[in-house]
């Protein structure tokens, strides 16, 4: 029984290497399984058709521009899923490495340019120049032709050219390798058609709908195939006049000047051509299966039954279109090949911008996996498949929003690691001031107690720097034991001797201390909202929450301090920008200090706030 089309779309595609590519307006997308089994998807945005100038979508221009576009995107992800469907991971030949080295380029580079070069050369001679040349020796036996080079001879050329085309189809089915190519053909049209019937997309769906489609390349192809005929016999027959009038006679002039009139026609016949096919694929009457048949008949040579993995690759590949259509956040996607850094790493940034992510972090992505210096990266090198999908598994992360450190599991802070996730704040540079102001300050022998330690930054690069010369005795305390946790395995982890206490501010601490560090939650609550995305909905609000005015626990701590700070002790805290006057105010009316100063950090905004007693 014949399906009828309810849900008819605008994705189309094609087979390439390994895998599918769909196409829709705004993104394409292209799955590859590789050789490890492995599925690899690679999506890009396009420009939408609303998107280009008015000329460019008038009926028969459109089908020229889609024409080039889609002949180039096709064109680009077939060599790019060559390259994707290689799996092998193993270190690069020596040519490999010596080409990367002195050319700074791949060898698929040189491939790929190399390949597409000598498909332009054999399009041109098997379909232009070669019927042209076998009409010739017709037209030397045959009088009549000869003599008047009419519209006969150029509809004998293009029953070559039709002939042709179909005798390459043919010989392409003795290699294994295309008839694969062939088998994600039909998994591509019958993916297609499952979605247009309104069926689910599923394995078993897909796999019962039809492998012929109506607006398949290779019936694009054909039609263009015949309307050329059409068209150079047209051009062809005023034109041979124009030889006889002008006595050019060598074949060899006569065969170019018709050559280059024949690509300068393309685009006429590839116009026409669009807009018959999309005349075609808006019904399903049988009033026009006779001019559809001719199509069909040769699709049933360039698809093949695909197997259910080969399914899988068309459907992801529909899927990812449709939703980057549907979606404009929906991520963009790069296969992991052997690449460049001055390739991969704009596009990294490109994406980034896109997303409001500080495109440094590309940098900081490229350099940790490469395990090179950011200054590195200004000098081009080659980076294998592996190191390239190593790089690209922390960037597409980091595209989630997920902050780099907490994908990386470790940042540094004062010169130490410190082992960071989503139980704590993702210790800033400006942070170290603190730390700076309190090793100065810090004598032997003293007590330092580090309120809301969160993942032990500050008290383990004190303890740590303190130690080198001074004996110190180093209490840090947090409410979260989730933290606490975390800020344990960070003193283990660089040796520094801290004493960890569950406590919410002074709750749990007992004794008196001759420095109190501090960096408490300080950002207003209706400001929570507008912080970076990667700040508000990863790192832990319990540590960011500084109440109504940012200023609660400052208060808390003003209020409880004198119970714990010993005679000429010091408090050095952290404080929000343009916080620190009202923070002075607040310990100056609730305890006995002896003085406040503050202190700046290297961008000039009021960081820290020493009170001392």
């Amino acid at each position: 029984m014949r399906r009828k089309k309810t849900n008819r779309t605008y994705i189309g595609g094609q087979a390439v290497i390994q895998g599918v590519m769909m196409r829709g307006k705004r993104g394409m997308a292209t799955v590859v399984r590789d050789d490890a089994g492995e599925l690899q998807l690679e999506a890009k945005r396009i420009k939408p058709p609303e998107k280009r100038k008015k000329i460019a979508r008038l009926p028969f221009i459109r089908g020229v521009v889609n024409f080039v576009t889609s002949l180039v995107d096709g064109m680009r992800a077939l060599f790019r899923s060559s390259e994707a469907a290689i799996a092998d991971d193993e270190e690069p030949s020596k040519l490999s490495q010596w080409v990367a080295d002195h050319w700074k380029v791949s060898v698929g580079e040189i491939v790929t340019t190399i390949s597409t070069i000598l498909g332009v050369i054999i399009a041109v001679g098997l379909f232009l120049f070669l019927p042209m040349y076998f009409t010739g020796l017709i037209a030397d036996k045959a009088p009549v032709i000869h003599a008047h080079y009419g519209i006969w001879y150029h509809l004998i050329e293009g029953g070559f050219r039709l002939a042709i085309f179909i005798l390459y189809i043919l010989f392409t089915l003795l290699f294994k390798s295309l008839r694969e190519t062939y088998q994600y053909h039909g998994a591509e049209h019958k993916t297609i058609n499952c979605y247009e019937y309104g069926l689910p997309l599923t394995v078993e769906n897909v796999k019962g709908c039809s492998r012929l489609h109506d607006r398949c390349g290779t019936t694009f192809i054909f039609i263009v195939l015949i309307i050329s005929i059409l068209v150079f016999a047209l051009v062809g027959v005023p034109l041979d006049m124009f030889y006889n009038w002008a006595h050019i006679g060598a074949r060899i002039w006569r065969s170019l000047i018709s050559l280059v009139v024949r690509i300068l026609l393309l685009p006429v016949v590839a116009g026409v051509s669009y807009e018959i096919l999309k005349l075609l694929a808006l019904t399903d009457s049988v009033l026009v299966l006779p001019f559809k048949a001719p199509g069909y008949l040769l699709q049933k040579l360039t698809t093949r039954e695909p197997t259910d993995k080969m399914i899988e690759c068309a459907i992801g590949a529909f899927e990812k279109a449709k939703d980057m259509d549907e979606d404009p956040s929906s991520p963009e996607k790069t296969f992991a090949t052997e690449t460049k850094i001055s390739k991969l790493l704009p596009m990294m940034k490109k994406a980034f911008a896109e997303k409001g992510i500080d495109g440094s972090d590309a940098e900081w992505i490229m350099s940790l996996s490469l395990d090179i210096p950011r200054s590195a990266l200004k000098e081009d090198r080659v980076i294998s498949r592996a190191e390239c999908r190593k790089i690209l598994d922390v960037f597409e992360e980091r595209m989630t929003g997920r902050p780099l450190w907490y994908i990386i599991g470790d940042t540094e802070f004062y010169g130490y690691t410190i082992k960071v996730d989503e139980r704590v704040l993702i210790p800033r540079p400006e942070t170290e001031l603190l730390v700076r102001q309190a090793v100065s300050t810090i004598r032997g022998g003293d007590n330092v107690l580090d309120l809301c330690t969160g993942s032990g930054a500050v008290a383990i690069a004190v303890a740590a720097e303190v130690s080198k010369d001074r004996a110190v005795n180093v209490t840090a305390s947090d409410i979260s034991e989730d933290a606490l946790a975390v800020a344990r395995e960070n003193a283990r982890l660089n040796k520094a001797n801290v004493n960890f206490v569950k406590s919410d501010l002074f709750e749990n601490v007992h004794g008196r201390f001759n420095v109190i560090m501090a960096n408490p939650p300080y950002v207003p609550t209706e400001e929570i909202g507008t912080l970076s995305p990667d700040v508000r909905d990863f790192e832990p609000h319990i540590a960011l929450n500084g109440g109504a005015d940012g200023l609660d626990f400052y208060r808390r701590i003003a209020a409880k301090i004198g119970r714990y700070i010993t005679r000429g002790g010091m408090l050095i805290m952290e404080c929000g920008e343009n916080q620190s006057k009202e923070i002075i105010k607040i310990f100056q009316s609730a305890t006995r200090c002896d003085f406040a100063m503050v202190v700046k950090d290297l961008a000039g905004v009021e960081r820290v706030v020493k009170i001392g007693f």
